[in-house]
């Protein structure tokens, strides 16, 4: 039986007191990562950033998350980070539903990233606007319950993030595959 978790609900209220609505920014720009570093730098610091904190643990709002395992990452969550961070960046939204109505759920599977051959799937969303840094936007993420609570949830074993202009969205992946039944002699 598949068992199908959907997180991310508690990251659809956005935490807004990180974001800083800044109209200069909102300028649209080719590169979906920072300007000055190459994909694979922003990588790494995203994975370094988000790993250091999951090996220590922290306080989600009044909850303490113990440390989880090292996350990996994912090129088909980042191409559906990259999709909607892109979108929003179009279209002047903020928000995890599409204005096409499409969902977290949608894009992910969408960009590749299914449950087809996994005993479990369970999938996360953050968003954020505004912030000009990784560091900014992980304390900002960080500062948040929900948002927190998806950087240090155990069942997530992937990611991938994505930045297009000022928006930010991080994809969070987990799958389980079935056990492999053990051959008699």
């Amino acid at each position: 039986m598949k068992r199908l978790l959907l997180t991310g609900v508690s990251a659809f209220l956005v935490f807004t007191s990180c974001l800083v609505a800044d109209p200069l920014i909102r300028k649209p720009v080719a590169a979906a990562g920072p300007k000055a570093a190459p994909a694979v730098n922003f990588r790494q610091e995203f994975l370094t950033q988000i790993n250091r904190v999951r090996a220590q643990g922290c306080n989600c709002g009044s909850t303490y998350m113990p440390p989880a395992p090292p996350l990996n990452w994912n090129s088909e969550l980042e191409m559906a980070a990259l999709g909607h961070s892109q979108d929003m960046n179009r279209t002047g939204y903020f928000d995890h539903v599409s204005k096409n109505g499409r969902t977290m759920k949608d894009r992910i599977t969408a960009a590749g990233y299914t449950y087809s051959g996994y005993r479990s799937f369970t999938i996360g969303e953050n968003i954020a606007w505004g912030q000009r840094s990784i560091a900014e936007v992980m304390k900002g993420w960080i500062g948040s319950p929900g948002h927190c609570r998806n950087l240090m949830n155990p069942e997530f074993k992937e990611v991938g993030v994505a930045l297009t202009n000022a928006y930010w969205v991080q994809d969070f992946g987990g799958r389980t595959p079935f056990e492999k039944k053990n051959a008699r002699r």
